[in-house]
């Protein structure tokens, strides 16, 4: 599992938390200052920052404890998964598209990263070249050919 994203995720929780334990705190204090609490936009604006960044917090938390449970030695050697380069040949546009399966923190279309948890990366995952996989996508289903894969243990080191 990439240390930069574990790293973005505990700088953001780190700043979340610095927002609601600190910055907020002094804004709820500053609004209460102000009076009556019940017409009070920025006593109700600082609470409701305070919810959002509270469950924030709690689901990058979560997702953090997600990815260190993700174990390398889990990932198949001879299958598509985590970290798995694919080209596939798209039926229906009659063209060949590459792309790399990543988390869904990493994944980025327009550079070819797939989350393995969107419909194209859930469908590859497990299967080998000369596989064919459909696709549901709104319009309509997309029938996909693996012409070729190289797993994270073929790619090189960084």
């Amino acid at each position: 599992m990439g240390a930069p994203i574990i790293k973005r995720l505990e700088e953001e929780i780190q700043a979340l938390e610095r927002e609601l334990n600190h910055d907020l705190p002094k804004e709820l204090k500053r609004a209460r200052a102000l009076g009556d609490l019940s017409e009070n936009a920025e006593f109700h604006m600082a609470k409701q920052r305070q919810d959002i960044v509270s469950a924030r917090v709690v689901q990058l938390k979560r997702r953090l404890a997600d990815l260190s449970l993700i174990n390398i030695n889990n990932i198949p050697k001879d299958r598509i998964g985590y970290g798995s380069r694919v080209t596939l040949f798209d039926s229906g546009r009659g063209a060949e598209v590459d792309y790399k399966l990543v988390t869904s923190e990493e994944a980025d279309v327009a550079k070819g990263l797939i989350s393995t948890t969107s419909p194209i990366g859930r469908a590859l995952m497990g299967k080998r070249a000369g596989d064919t996989v459909t696709v549901r996508a709104p319009n309509g289903d997309r029938e996909l050919e693996v012409r070729s894969m190289r797993t994270i243990y073929d790619e090189e080191p960084a």
